[in-house]
């Protein structure tokens, strides 16, 4: 099986590796949720060796994945699992934090609701989420090029679209996270990152 491949991944791990360097610093163990490809849990994993790095996705990318993971043949990166964030509760436990990456404007907005349900009941007090992606915000876009994004999203699924910040926040304070910081990132992204505070 050829590796599937995503330029969008080459081009904007550099920049999430100098925020994860940071905020992963005292971490052990990471969920990755929606792996795609399998270039950033590879890119990631090796980078951040004192990490264990636990790859998912929905069943069908699985193979893809581990192309990429037996080619890199690293001791700290666990054979990708299936995880659908609908299905309550995940039934993960061990890690310490949590990364994903372009995935809350593919999901539908049942998803993502469930997406932070599922970080609530993975994550403990002071555990990172970090989260890369595209987001508006005060329902506006912050790029013409973002919003023609959104026109290709509809296209392929009428229920994708790019969140408002304000929304995923807000879902992320009813879980018990506190937004830390909002990094800028090429391309027009963000790298929203929250910890898990004491209830």
């Amino acid at each position: 099986m050829n590796k599937p491949f995503s330029q969008a991944c080459e081009n904007n791990k550099g920049p999430i590796l100098a925020v994860l360097e940071r905020v992963f610093a005292d971490s052990r163990s990471i969920l990755e949720v929606g792996s795609g490809t399998g270039q950033h849990a590879v890119y990631f994993a090796r980078h951040l060796s004192h990490l264990n790095w636990q790859p998912t996705d929905v069943a069908g990318n699985l193979s893809g994945i581990k192309t990429w993971l037996d080619d890199a043949n690293l001791d700290n990166i666990q054979t990708p699992m299936t995880l659908d964030v609908n299905r309550l509760p995940w039934g993960v436990t061990g890690v310490d934090g949590i990364f994903s990456a372009n995935t809350l404007h593919i999901m539908g907005e049942n998803e993502v609701v469930n997406f932070f349900r599922g970080v609530q009941d993975v994550l403990a007090t002071n555990d990172s989420l970090c989260v890369y992606g595209p987001f508006n915000y005060r329902g506006k876009f912050t790029s013409e090029s973002n919003a023609r994004f959104q026109d290709w999203l509809k296209a392929q699924n009428p229920k994708s679209a790019i969140r408002d910040f304000e929304w995923i926040n807000e879902l992320a304070g009813k879980a018990g996270l506190e937004l830390k910081n909002d990094h800028a990132m090429p391309a027009n992204n963000r790298l929203l990152e929250w910890q898990k505070i004491a209830c």
